[in-house]
C-alpha cells in the first residue's frame, strides 16, 4: 500500500466519490481497537467496512486464521450466488506484539494468504498516543498507557474518539516516520512502531 498522504486530515469523503472497497477487519482486542475503528468508520462515512472483535485471550495466530477463514467463507458465498460484490476487497488482522507467542508465524501466515496487517509494538495505545505527541524511544505497555492517560484522563480501554480525531493527521505522520526509521535500521516492526495508520487510511480513502 502506498504511503503517500496528500491529505492526512480526517475529513469526511464527499458523496460523489467512487464506491469504496469492502473491507473486513479482524481485531485481537474486544473493546479498544474495534470501538476506535467503528467510530472512525462512522466519522468518514464508510459503510463498507465490517469490524470483528475476537478477545479476550486471543493470540495473533488466531486472529490471522480467523481472517483467512472469514474471507474463504465470503469467497464461497460469492461463487454460490454468482455475485462478486460479496467478496472482501481487503482483509486486515489487527493485533499487538506485547508478549504474544508465535508472532512471526502469524505474520508469515498473513503474508502467504494476502491478509493485511495492522500491528502495534508494543500495543494499540501507541497509535492513540501518537495523536497527541511523539514517541521515539522504546516504551513498555504500562508506561505507554500512563502517558496516554495524561492526555486522556480516565482512559481505560475505550478511546474517546471525539477528543482524538483532531490529531489524526499528526498520528499518521508520526506513525509513518516511526515505520520508515525502523525500516532504515533494518528493524521493521520494532518498539515503537504501529501499522494502524495503514488500516485507518484504507478505511478513510478506499
Amino acid at each position: 500500500m502506498a504511503r503517500r498522504h496528500d491529505d492526512p486530515s480526517i475529513k469526511r469523503r464527499g458523496a460523489s466519490r467512487q464506491p469504496k472497497y469492502r473491507i473486513l477487519v479482524v481485531c485481537e482486542g474486544k473493546k479498544t481497537e474495534p470501538r476506535y475503528l467503528q467510530q472512525l468508520q462512522h466519522h468518514v462515512r464508510n459503510p463498507r467496512v465490517h469490524i470483528e472483535s475476537l478477545g479476550p485471550a486471543v493470540v495473533p495466530l488466531s486472529v490471522v486464521e480467523t481472517a483467512i477463514a472469514e474471507r474463504r467463507l465470503a469467497d464461497e458465498e460469492a461463487r454460490r450466488q454468482r455475485d462478486e460484490n460479496l467478496r472482501w476487497d481487503q482483509v486486515w488482522a489487527v493485533f499487538d506484539i506485547d508478549d504474544h507467542p508465535n508472532v512471526a508465524a502469524a505474520k508469515q501466515l498473513a503474508l502467504a494468504n494476502d491478509i493485511l496487517l495492522a500491528v502495534s509494538n508494543p500495543c494499540f495505545e501507541l497509535w492513540a498516543f501518537l495523536h497527541f505527541a511523539e514517541q521515539q524511544g522504546h516504551i513498555e505497555r504500562g508506561k505507554l498507557r500512563a502517558a496516554l492517560q495524561e492526555h486522556l484522563p480516565g482512559y481505560d480501554k475505550e478511546l474517546p474518539f471525539a477528543r482524538m480525531h483532531a490529531g489524526y493527521g499528526d498520528a499518521v505522520r508520526r506513525a509513518t516516520a516511526l515505520d520508515d526509521a525502523a525500516t532504515r535500521a533494518d528493524r521493521a516492526g520494532r518498539n515503537p512502531t504501529t501499522g494502524v495508520y495503514l488500516l485507518t487510511e484504507a478505511i478513510r480513502l478506499r
